[in-house]
């Protein structure tokens, strides 16, 4: 009967000190059982291990930050009991017991915690089993393994390589996985949408298992030896007809799932065919955001479709949330540089999928791409469901990111699995340049006319200070044949015609052409110059343009200016006006357009002209952005 006892009392012991112990950054989803005692440590409190939800936690969550979040535990740790359930449409942050949790959209797998006493008959792990073999702190869930194909007759076997979530066991089927646990009746809501057979499960379902001899050609793995024999086909320089720099901003969060994203690389491979990629065409590189943006390969790495093609099948899944919004000031701070490949002659287009709706918002970072000429499109996938906007951190996010708001840019899928015909519909959009209206920026997109005043109250120096003041102006704006064009006229009581729109074409040219501009003295007639003007420079506008005058000038006019003035208001000419020294202001918001606070502008010295050029930039550059986005 004493041996007995002895060994009851092992047996408790051997229960005791068989529990794991986990960290506090450990996620409940990167654990794979279902069910699980484990050990906290203390400290777990910290707000920098992040809790989802209330009650019911996504399994996005610190296991340890829940229980304390939950009451079960407290900051010095302890023993607790964690249980998963299904994958909730929402979850609600609060405060509780030290902790914030947060808010955060449909996941696919949640858990509970209670407190850390086995339940009668129950056998817990010993030793938890995570989803990558490294260990639970790896960043990743994927391990890459070989298998040898069975050899074709005549050639030599070689691997192949397979990415496959560790710890599974293969099945019988080539392609099997695991189907999305049904909600339970803890489940906060009931509007969860039914998902196909091996999408969205738990943190291990969403992968393919194989088996030798597997047909993976479909999935997008191609043996070596089929790599070699295959005949050097010539090359596309690249559809001229669609000379667009084409960022793609993927979605790779882990509510995503696998296979889902399987199916969006294959949506990018299906695409990068249509487009017929090229130095002389399009060219496309490829953004992936969970929680932080990454580029995958940017606009210069792959120079054909094919290169792109076998890129995009090696691309591997991030996980995280669906911060969209990171991932489209990341695209507009790196992404089209130079270095990168932007070409600067091309429209920048950035075509945006996200699975459901964004983590974050859109809308600031969306209005900065756009002011810097990134035509941005919105692929939303599976969008919410009425019972899910309650969730959706931005309401109306996609309206808020694109270029216009006139359905052009936006693309809604119901299904993942209907999104490859929207291939050719995206294609179409991307390429037709003309209605790409986000190229066109305040900096590059105008016709700007200098109106000098040259009369004698100048003075040579002062008229050396005004070219100045010009030339900075002229620097900051984008110029080409095909971008903002620089013309400039002097006036005395005559007019004289510098320089046209269609005289220089560079930024250097134009500068030079400042330089050279000599005073030619004389009386003020501004109304007749503001006629010249519109005769001599803006009737050889372009109807893509904005028309710009920028009248400077230091005096009274000796005529009159209002009807000139209302004939360049009546033709479209946004008129500024800047007047120093002894101009008359009331003449100067006459000239001006309207409204005049933000379109005339009074220098007391010529020498402190150069403090008005930011202050005139940001005008022409708030006024273009103004503009309705229908």
């Amino acid at each position: 009967m004493g041996i007995v006892v002895l060994t009851m009392k092992a047996s408790v012991i051997e229960m005791f000190l068989a529990v794991p112990q986990i960290n506090c950054d450990v996620k409940a989803g990167k654990i794979i059982n279902p069910e699980f005692v484990v050990k906290c440590p203390a400290g777990c409190q910290d707000p920098k291990y992040h809790v989802y939800g209330t009650d019911i936690y996504a399994s996005y969550s610190s296991v340890c930050g829940a229980a304390i979040h939950s009451g079960v535990l407290d900051n010095s740790g302890g023993k607790i009991l964690v249980r998963k359930v299904a994958g909730q449409s929402g979850y609600k942050g609060s405060y509780s017991n030290g902790v914030q949790s947060l808010s955060l959209p449909r996941w696919r797998e949640s858990f509970i915690v209670s407190e850390g006493k086995p339940q009668r008959g129950v056998t817990y792990p010993s030793a938890l089993t995570y989803s990558s073999s490294k260990s639970p702190a790896a960043k990743t869930d994927e391990a890459t393994k070989a298998y040898q194909k069975p050899p074709v007759p005549g050639t030599t076997a070689q691997p192949v390589t397979l990415t496959q979530v560790t710890g599974a066991t293969a099945t019988g089927a080539a392609h099997a996985s695991l189907p999305k646990p049904s909600p339970s009746a803890g489940s906060t809501s009931s509007s969860l949408r039914p998902q196909p057979v091996g999408l969205r499960s738990g943190e291990l379902g969403e992968m393919d298992l194989w088996k030798p001899g597997s047909v993976l050609l479909d999935a997008g793995f191609v043996p070596k030896e089929e790599l070699s024999t295959r005949a050097l086909e010539p090359l596309s320089q690249g559809d001229p007809n669609c000379k667009i720099d084409l960022s793609f901003v993927i979605d790779g969060s882990s509510s995503i799932g696998k296979r889902r994203f399987r199916i969006q690389k294959q949506f990018l491979a299906d695409v990068a065919q249509a487009l017929d990629i090229g130095p002389a065409g399009p060219l496309m590189g490829i953004v992936q955001y969970g929680d932080n943006p990454s580029a995958q390969f940017n606009l210069r790495t792959h120079m054909n479709s094919r290169d792109l093609r076998t890129a995009i099948e090696k691309i591997t899944q991030r996980g995280g949330l669906s911060n969209a919004g990171r991932a489209i000031s990341f695209v507009t701070k790196n992404f089209f540089s130079k270095a990168n490949g932007n070409r600067g002659s091309a429209p920048n287009v950035a075509v945006v999928i996200v699975d459901g709706w964004p983590t974050d918002k859109v809308e600031e970072a969306s209005r900065f791409a756009r002011e810097s000429g990134i035509n941005i499109f919105f692929i939303t996938v599976e969008g919410a469901t009425e019972n899910e906007k309650q969730y959706v951190v931005e309401p109306n996010f996609s309206h808020k990111a694109v270029c216009r708001t006139n359905g052009f840019y936006s693309l809604n899928v119901q299904s993942w699995f209907s999104l490859h015909k929207t291939v050719q519909a995206l294609v179409k959009r991307v390429c037709d340049t003309d209605r790409l209206a986000c190229s066109k920026t305040c900096l590059n997109s105008a016709d700007i006319g200098f109106v000098i005043d040259g009369s004698s109250s100048v003075g040579t120096g002062n008229f050396r200070t005004v070219l100045q003041f010009v030339a900075n102006l002229s620097k900051e704006f984008e110029i080409s044949d095909i971008d903002t064009r620089i013309g400039a006229v002097q006036y005395t009581y005559e007019q004289r015609l510098e320089f046209g729109f269609d005289d220089y074409n560079t930024k250097s040219d134009i500068l030079n052409a400042i330089k050279r501009v000599g005073y030619w003295s004389g009386g003020t007639s501004t109304g007749a110059a503001i006629n010249y003007a519109l005769e001599q420079l803006f009737k050889k506008s372009k109807p893509n343009k904005r028309k710009l005058m920028i009248l400077i000038t230091d005096g009274r006019s000796y005529d009159d200016v209002r009807i000139p003035a209302m004939v360049a208001h009546h033709k479209g000419v946004i008129t500024y006006a800047i007047g120093v020294a002894w101009a008359a202001q009331d003449e100067l918001e006459v000239i001006a357009t309207h409204p005049a606070k933000d379109h005339s502008f009074f220098v007391d010295e010529f020498d402190n002209l150069y403090k008005f050029v930011p202050k005139v930039i940001q005008n022409i550059c708030t006024e273009f952005n103004s503009q309705p986005r229908n």
